[in-house]
Parts: C-alpha cells; sequence; structure tokens
C-alpha cells in the first residue's frame, strides 16, 4: 500500500475505509489528494481481498467542502483550468467504474468538488448533520466535476438546476428527499451504519455483486430493451460460477454461503 498524505485507508477484512485527510481546511480537494484518491482507488481495484470501499472524510465538520478555493484561484489561464476539471473528472469516472461498490458515508459539508465525488460514489449515506450544495456559480465559476451531469441523473432536470444555478445549500432531509442520499442516519452512528450496509453487501457474491453494479451503472442510459438485453446477459454469465452453485447449494441446504469471487 502506498504512502499517503491527504488520506488514510484502513482495511477490515473485505471493507476498506478511504478518509479523506486535511481537515484543517475542512478536506478540500487540492491536485495533490485528486492524485491520492486516483491512486488509492485504482489500488483497491486491482485488490482482490476488497469488496466494498466507503469513503468519508476526517473530523465532524466536512465530508469535503469543495475544490481548494487558493489553488483555483492561482489557475493561469483555461487551458489549466480544463486540465484541473479534466482531472477532477477522471477521479470521479473512475470512481464509479470501480468494479466494487463504493459508499460515501458524508459526514458533515459535502460542497462543490465534494458534492460530486460523492455523487461518483454508488450509495450515500449521510449524517443528519450534513449538507449539499455546487456553490461554484457564487465563484465566478460551474461545477466542473461533474455536477451539471450527474445532478441531474441522480435528481432529475429542476434540482439540478436548483442547485447549480442558485448555488443554495440543502440538508441532509431534503438531500434525501430529492434522491440524492439514500439513508439519513444520526451523527454518531454514521459510520457503524455505513459498515453494516457495506458489511451487507460484502457478505453476497462478488462477481454478482459486480455484474449488479455494472448492469445499473450501464444500462441507465441505454433504452430498455438495450438494458434488459444487458441484464439477460449479465445474469447468464453467472450460471457458470462456484459462487451460483454455492449460493443456490447453500440455500437448499439452509446454511450459510460461503462465496469465493470465483
Amino acid at each position: 500500500m502506498e504512502v499517503y498524505h491527504t488520506l488514510t485507508i484502513e482495511r477490515d477484512g473485505a471493507l476498506a475505509l478511504v478518509t479523506l485527510n486535511r481537515p484543517n481546511v475542512l478536506n478540500a480537494l487540492n491536485a495533490q489528494m485528486i492524485g491520492e484518491l486516483y491512486r488509492a482507488f485504482s489500488e483497491l481495484d486491482d485488490d482482490d481481498e476488497a469488496r466494498v470501499v466507503i469513503l468519508t472524510g476526517a473530523g465532524e465538520r466536512a465530508f469535503a467542502a469543495g475544490a481548494d478555493i487558493g489553488e483555483l484561484n492561482g489557475l493561469p489561464d483555461a487551458v489549466a483550468a480544463t486540465g484541473l476539471m479534466r482531472r477532477g473528472q477522471g477521479l470521479t469516472l473512475a470512481i464509479e467504474r470501480m468494479r466494487t461498490p463504493v459508499i460515501a458515508a458524508v459526514n458533515g459539508f459535502a460542497l462543490g468538488g465534494g458534492c460530486e465525488l460523492a455523487m461518483a460514489c454508488d450509495i450515500r449515506i449521510a449524517s443528519e448533520r450534513a449538507k449539499f450544495g455546487q456553490p461554484e456559480v457564487g465563484l465566478g465559476l460551474m461545477p466542473g466535476y461533474g455536477g451539471t451531469q450527474r445532478t441531474a441523473r441522480l435528481t432529475g432536470r429542476g434540482m439540478a438546476m436548483y442547485l447549480c444555478l442558485s448555488g443554495e445549500m440543502i440538508d441532509a432531509q431534503e438531500a434525501y428527499r430529492a434522491g440524492l442520499v439514500q439513508k439519513v442516519v444520526p451523527a454518531d452512528v454514521l459510520l457503524d451504519e455505513t459498515k453494516r450496509i457495506a458489511g451487507q453487501i460484502a457478505a453476497k457474491a462478488p462477481l454478482a455483486v459486480e455484474a449488479t453494479k455494472r448492469a445499473i451503472a450501464s444500462g441507465i442510459s441505454l433504452s430498455i430493451e438495450a438494458g434488459l438485453e444487458l441484464e439477460a446477459l449479465a445474469f447468464g454469465s453467472l450460471i457458470g460460477t462456484a459462487d451460483f452453485a454455492e449460493g443456490t447449494t447453500a440455500f437448499l441446504e439452509k446454511r450459510q454461503a460461503r462465496f469465493t469471487g470465483s
């Protein structure tokens, strides 16, 4: 495992916990953190022992309160700005394309790039204290790590326009009602509840989990007919696996399945 300066990685069996670790600046995303996150997720994607990844922020105040404004203010021209945004977009795409599910445990502010980072995860669990928003227009900018695209896909066109054009923050309950997060829990149990959900996923057949994630992520942009065909082919590919034999046998024998990911 690499040495990281802006984040930490902890392992607990099949679970990997990635923590953004710049609490003194509310875990603001600078170029170094983006690069380290990209390397960390690439490493975890290659790790067959990692079955679920949890992403959270250090401290009680923020998941990630956006991009590093000082770094943005120092950008010399449009070419440099576009390059920086493409690196951030590359990270969010890498998270979306992980073979394993990624769960965001949002413990405070998730603004701008922080909100975009959370939206790239497969599931979002929020603390009651969490706040979400895309405030970039107030800085003379716009969302650049996927905010205009993923907000619309997750919440619909109207909510995306509201968040991205007004820059207004919403609380965890409103984010839940909008479909931006899947569950809201008290702050003191956020990580425990996220680990519980991650553990449920990790206990399932890894190849089936991977195929299901891929079918949902890829099929959502297809016609229903093409999506159903994708689903059928993915279903068929699982029939010859050892995990399918183990899962069905364990069910018939009324015992806990022991999946190996093969």
